[in-house]
């Protein structure tokens, strides 16, 4: 009978430490992984107004510009492929298509003075640059999301707990290579 009870109280003494240790590495990577799939949806949402904002960008400069069909139709070829993109690299590389494209519709308004004197064409831009400082600290959020999460599937103990529930390292939603590079500024 007292090798049960010590077996009972070893038992009791190790056994239910290690799950409630095992519980709570568990609960703390799911608040982490939902932390992720939080900011993901943060920045879907603002690149989903990006893309809302787009259509009206692209009629009004298609009221001034009527010959600048290759730029217009670049514009929505880029926002199409932004629309179906599927997780943060696909993403990321349609998002920074869709930024070249844009930054030659901007550049439009140069060439049409009419377009740039334009009250709707000024709004809509400057809505477009709220959205992408938006968007640009949406991104920021998601990846020290990612990294936090990232970390504690990594290291000791969680990483065991990790393996066994199927927590799976996330990608981090990383600007194109063309848009890491220098900006280059000639007069």
């Amino acid at each position: 009978m007292t090798a049960l009870v010590v077996l009972a109280v070893l038992l009791l003494v190790i056994v239910v430490p290690l799950a409630l240790a095992g519980t709570a590495l568990y609960n703390g990577l799911v608040r982490k992984r939902g932390a992720v799939d939080n900011a993901w949806a943060q920045t879907d949402v603002q690149l989903k107004r990006r893309h809302d904002l787009i259509p009206n960008l692209v009629e009004t400069v298609k009221g001034y510009a009527t010959h600048e069909r290759q730029t217009l139709d670049a514009v929505v070829a880029a926002r199409s492929q932004a629309l179906t993109a599927q997780g943060p690299q696909q993403q990321a590389a349609a998002e920074g298509m869709l930024s070249g494209a844009l930054k030659g519709l901007l550049a439009l308004a140069e060439a049409y003075p009419d377009l740039k004197a334009s009250q709707n064409f000024s709004e809509l831009q400057a809505e477009l640059s709220t959205t992408e400082n938006r968007i640009a600290y949406s991104r920021q959020y998601y990846n020290d999301a990612v990294l936090t999460y990232n970390n504690a599937i990594q290291t000791v103990p969680a990483n065991l707990v990790a393996g066994v529930a199927g927590f799976t390292a996330r990608e981090y939603f990383q600007a194109p290579d063309e848009e890491r590079g220098p900006v280059q500024v000639r007069f």
